[in-house]
């Protein structure tokens, strides 16, 4: 096995010369004392320093580890020594290994990536059906999350009639939360036996997930008040402090994009309507920032109907088992570890797709 069997899990997304490069002219601008006169420069400036001395130390190491195992690997073969050189192998596929996890690593550049992730299940048309598959979804993110201890705060929570929910926002904190989830914007659409039909017939539901970054105050988002409806309602489901008490809970509507988010957490009304505030300028800004990296915009200004047309991911329980992402292609029939939070494939599979 040689350098670039091991390396060509990272040389696509890793110029080690580039980064050099970049390192130095890092390590110029940080060592400026007038940086931290705009806090928010320094902040962003060093911690792309940090993530990238990170990176180089690993590449620099691993190579170097590689070097020493074929040389190794070289005079085992000259002293015909069969146990060293299958510990010799046996590591060498350990760095594979460890080089495959740091390219998933290395995916996460983004600007947000790093931040925590505000997650957003709504049910498609089709009533109890496309209610349960939304409780179904938001089961599996939860248990994703879980899975990689990250903490999970419920925002807004509305139960359907018979079962399942209508709409669910979630806050998951952790870091990469964001660069991780982010893919999973769009509509997932579920064919199944229902479970709610007495003849046992096949059906189709759809659920939409929007996943945007929590960001903080550097982040400056100026929103006219005269552009924002605000409605009160009283708190219900799992997330509630004051279930049906209260008319605590905050839904703010953005008029001129049209943007809903709601908060049914505080205690009090004016603390939802500040989390319903943060939860607005993040989407908006986020929004913008994929306007501007998307060749088409249209996507990002309106998703459309929870249907057809906006399919991000088929899940087929009946008649055959089979999970699909449709924009990498990657599938997996073993629907139940899916369904129950085992989504790294689809997640690493869509951001490397970006990448190419």
């Amino acid at each position: 096995m040689k350098s670039s069997t091991v390396l060509k899990h990272t040389g696509g997304f890793f110029d080690y010369d580039q980064a050099k490069t970049r390192q130095e002219e890092l390590a110029a601008l940080t060592a400026d004392t007038n940086l931290w006169n705009n806090q928010q420069q320094a902040l962003k400036l060093t911690s792309e320093k940090n993530i990238l001395d990170d990176n180089i130390s690993y590449y620099e190491n691993l190579l170097s580890s590689i070097k020493n195992s074929e040389e190794m690997i070289e005079f085992a073969e000259a002293e015909n020594d069969e146990e060293l050189l299958s510990e010799l192998y046996h590591h060498l596929e350990q760095l594979k290994t460890t080089a495959k996890q740091r390219e998933l690593m290395t995916l996460l550049s983004g600007e947000f990536d790093h931040n925590d992730a505000y997650l957003e299940v709504h049910a498609g048309s089709g009533g109890t059906e496309a209610q349960d598959w939304a409780e179904m979804l938001l089961r599996m993110y939860t248990r994703w999350a879980e899975k990689h201890n990250y903490k999970i705060n419920y925002i807004e929570e509305t139960e359907g009639e018979v079962a399942g929910i209508k709409s669910v926002t979630i806050k998951i904190s952790g870091l990469n939360a964001y660069g991780w989830l982010k893919g999973e914007t769009g509509v997932h659409r579920l064919v199944r036996i229902s479970p709610f039909d007495s003849n046992a017939r096949r059906h189709t539901s759809f659920a939409s997930i929007s996943v945007y970054p929590v960001i903080d105050d550097t982040i400056n988002i100026e929103i006219n008040p005269a552009d924002i409806k605000m409605d009160t309602y009283r708190s219900s489901g799992a997330g509630g402090q004051h279930i049906n008490k209260t008319e605590s809970a905050v839904r703010l509507t953005h008029i001129p994009s049209g943007i809903v988010v709601s908060c049914q957490t505080e205690r009090s009304q004016f603390a939802n309507r500040d989390q319903a505030m943060d939860m607005l300028k993040a989407k908006l800004y986020e929004i913008e920032q994929r306007k501007k990296n998307e060749a088409s915009t249209q996507k990002w200004e309106e998703q459309g109907d929870n249907g057809w047309g906006y399919q991000i991911r088929s899940y087929v329980l009946q008649p055959y088992k089979m999970i699909k992402d449709l924009r990498t292609g990657t599938e997996t029939s073993d629907d139940r570890a899916v369904l129950d939070g085992e989504i790294d494939l689809f997640l690493s599979s869509y951001l490397a797709s970006r990448q190419q």
